[in-house]
């Protein structure tokens, strides 16, 4: 069966969870919103708030913070090594087999600091500062400083971040909250040992079930893992396979549905580096390859953008005296209405007392 990219486009949104509208929110704890997700985009510390507030429609900040204070949520290096949102039931297996299939790369602006040492034994070194303990990461590096004489202490503490499973528990990470990042043991803060054995099969009917239907090269871009190919071919009989309009094989659960292509769907805003323009390969059922350019214009940015009818249509920003809205393109007077309508919830869930400013291209 051919999936057309409206097709795939409608059940993205659907899965996504962004066709939840005001009247009927998502009823559920934030904490199983997460888990559906998988992992939720956290390089900004506010993001990961609107983000969850868009899909769900739930205008509670304290939902979030109470979750991250008491472990349901926790947020550290996962996906593609960026920081992230995942249930903390998830990260006992997500983390484990990022590991296994990631490694500990990502060392390498810090080799300086720690060339002629071990990266273990710094890492065994952090996890022994750590062990029953909460501190920030300033405070971590001048400890590995005076383990380790003449050595950067801020680079040791990224090693060890590297190396050993670390989270950051609040106050990090809870809205509007800037500031040195706070580290503790995985293993601490969630009250028990990390899955010696987790399986490619988790993280793939779990993304599945979130983004797909996809291929392995979107599994791929999504987790930031490689080489899967062999893991998805292993659980082919478990799979419903699918084919884009470019003819490429799309893998999905059996048991879900895929949309008509002719749902309506509502205008949304979505916070900048969220994983709704950077979970597939070929974007292109949610971003054109021209405008993807203008969100993504280099490796360490993407912009906040917002939706109309399903696919992302520009970008938005504030400052201290205003919410700009910028579309790509001239809206129709029915989509401007839209938009502006749905930039004024926004401004009410970012607590913010600014002008609305729609631009016009």
């Amino acid at each position: 069966m051919i999936l057309t990219r409206r097709q795939l486009n409608r059940t993205y949104l659907q899965r996504q969870l962004l066709t939840t509208t005001d009247a009927e929110p998502d009823p559920r704890p934030v904490e199983e919103v997460v888990a559906h997700l998988v992992a939720v985009q956290a390089q900004e510390v506010d993001a990961p708030y609107v983000g969850l507030w868009t899909r769900t429609r739930q205008p509670r900040h304290e939902n979030l913070t109470e979750a991250l204070t008491d472990g349901r949520v926790v947020r550290g290096g996962l996906l593609r090594r960026t920081q992230h949102l995942t249930a903390g039931a998830d990260y006992r297996w997500l983390k484990p087999l990022l590991r296994q299939r990631l490694g500990t790369g990502g060392m390498s602006p810090f080799a300086a600091e720690f060339a002629g040492l071990d990266p273990a034994d710094i890492g065994a070194a952090g996890r022994d500062i750590l062990r029953g303990q909460t501190m920030t990461r300033p405070k971590l590096a001048k400890q590995l400083a005076e383990r380790f004489p003449g050595r950067k202490g801020i680079a040791l503490a990224w090693v060890v971040q590297l190396q050993e499973n670390l989270i950051h528990p609040p106050p990090s990470g809870v809205w509007r909250r800037r500031g040195h990042v706070t580290c503790a043991l995985a293993e601490d803060w969630l009250g028990g040992p990390l899955e010696e054995r987790p399986e490619v099969w988790t993280l793939l009917s779990r993304y599945l079930a979130s983004c797909g239907p996809a291929s392995v090269a979107d599994l791929q871009n999504w987790s930031g893992m490689k080489r899967l190919r062999d893991d998805v071919e292993r659980e082919r009989h478990r799979l419903r396979v699918y084919r884009d309009e470019r003819g490429q094989e799309l893998f999905d659960l059996p048991d879900l549905p895929v949309g008509t292509g002719e749902e309506e769907v509502p205008v949304r805003f979505l916070p900048e580096f969220d994983n709704l323009v950077l979970s597939h390969e070929d974007r292109t059922r949610i971003i054109s390859d021209e405008d993807r350019a203008r969100v993504c214009p280099g490796y360490s940015m993407v912009h906040p953008t917002f939706l109309v009818d399903g696919f992302v249509a520009g970008l938005w920003s504030v400052t201290a005296t205003e919410l700009t809205v910028t579309p790509f393109r001239r809206l129709s007077d029915a989509d401007a209405a839209a938009v502006l309508d749905e930039a004024g919830r926004l401004r009410a869930f970012l607590q913010v007392d600014v002008a609305v400013r729609l631009d016009r291209p």
